[in-house]
């Protein structure tokens, strides 16, 4: 495969100050519409990669361990980042001379009060290649709160970006907290909060962002108390550039996917969808996740053992439920642009290992964190708006209604 793990990581969860999308992004990799359920755990007895801590362990004390295991086959790379201040460091660590474990570096150790992902690629004892990505946070004083956020700090993302919250704590003083953080750009337009909950908080315009803007986000939750004794440690000012709008257009029943870029239609690629029994989310998805490579298995996302894919290729995360459009060397060629055969995501035609040339690796070389993928003629709802950054399906009117300041 060209590359390994080329990341725009989880667009989701940079943290400010002391460390989205949450956890719940990380360890669920499987197709599902509706017709998948938020069930079980990736991390069976069986995975070829083994991670301590737990993909979404909470409260991890900072002496606690920190291991990735290969029990049969051999470790190709493993990073570990804390990510904080829209900032990701790198956690230094050794892999073992067998290859089949990692550990942090002596003396290396995670920090209170943070937010860590793991990414981990390795090759089964039958050479088969396999990726793992999950996140875990240590632990943070009970009287004190801290949100995640998306996007990175002074990344470049695509034109449907939504600024994302995840606080470990439940807010009761919504207003207190929405007062706090501001969302400004430039060129100015109007940017509104909207509560998904008692922790999460979303921020987005009326349109898609234009291309060129840059957006800023000041957080000053500092001594803010967001419920009875719990106040915030964070007061940073990040930022990021929105690219090219690239939106694409994906047609159900046509079997085909629409990408424009800037409003011209740069190319026309036949897709599978979900089948009839587990059909595709309609709607307006945006990107949060890039990965080279990525497990799939059925068991994470409801279904039974119907499928467990350790190489899927060139997999890009629409919905924190399991939604990918990813690559595809399992079907026939023919069933693109012909036929419906997946459970709930859709597919591009690709080769084992992920090709260069093939239509799934050109999408994916071509896809920011933020970009827009639209599902139409599907036999599905609307996917919801806090599934994964799907804030685009309420109109504006609904979105600002969400708002504790309007």
């Amino acid at each position: 495969m060209r590359h390994v793990l080329k990341r725009a990581r989880t667009g989701a969860a940079v943290a400010l100050a002391g460390a989205g999308l949450v956890a719940a992004l990380a360890g669920l990799a499987g197709c599902t519409g509706s017709g998948g359920l938020l069930e079980g755990k990736s991390g069976a007895p069986g995975d070829t990669i083994r991670i301590t801590p737990e993909d979404g362990a909470k409260s991890v004390r900072v002496s606690g361990r920190i291991e990735v295991r290969v029990p049969d086959g051999r470790i190709e790379r493993v990073t570990v980042a804390r990510i904080e201040d829209g900032r990701r460091t790198e956690l230094p660590g050794r892999t073992s001379p067998d290859r089949r474990s990692w550990r942090p570096a002596s003396g290396a150790r995670v920090a209170p009060s943070a937010k860590y992902s793991v990414d981990a690629v390795a090759v089964d004892g039958a050479g088969r290649r396999s990726a793992r990505h999950t996140t875990f946070t240590t632990a943070v004083p009970k009287d004190r709160f801290i949100g995640y956020f998306s996007p990175e700090n002074r990344s470049t993302v695509g034109a449907g970006m939504i600024v994302s919250f995840d606080f470990n704590r439940t807010i009761r003083d919504r207003a207190a907290v929405e007062r706090a953080i501001e969302v400004t750009s430039d060129p100015p337009v109007e940017v509104v909060g909207h509560w998904f909950g008692d922790e999460r908080l979303d921020f987005r315009p009326r349109g898609y962002w234009a291309p060129g803007t840059e957006v800023t986000v000041a957080v000053r939750l500092r001594d803010v108390e967001a419920a009875p004794g719990v106040l915030g440690i964070q007061e940073r000012t990040t930022g990021f550039t929105v690219g090219r709008s690239q939106i694409s257009l994906v047609d159900a029943e046509k079997h085909t996917m629409e990408v424009r870029r800037d409003g011209e239609l740069i190319s026309t690629l036949p897709i599978t969808a979900g089948a009839a029994k587990t059909p595709t989310y309609n709607g307006k998805m945006v990107v949060t996740e890039l990965h080279d490579v990525t497990r799939m298995d059925g068991r994470t996302v409801g279904f039974g053992g119907e499928y467990d894919i350790k190489d899927v290729p060139h997999a890009i995360r629409l919905t924190t439920s399991g939604t990918f459009l990813h690559g595809n060397y399992w079907a026939a060629p023919a069933t693109f642009g012909s036929a419906n055969v997946s459970h709930g995501c859709v597919g591009l035609l690709d080769v084992k290992g992920g090709g260069e040339d093939t239509p799934a690796g050109w999408f994916f070389d071509r896809t920011l964190i933020g970009d827009v993928v639209e599902v139409v003629r599907s036999r599905d709802r609307i996917v919801a708006p806090d599934n994964g950054l799907g804030g685009w399906n309420m109109d504006w009117p609904a979105w600002k209604a969400g708002s504790a300041l309007h």
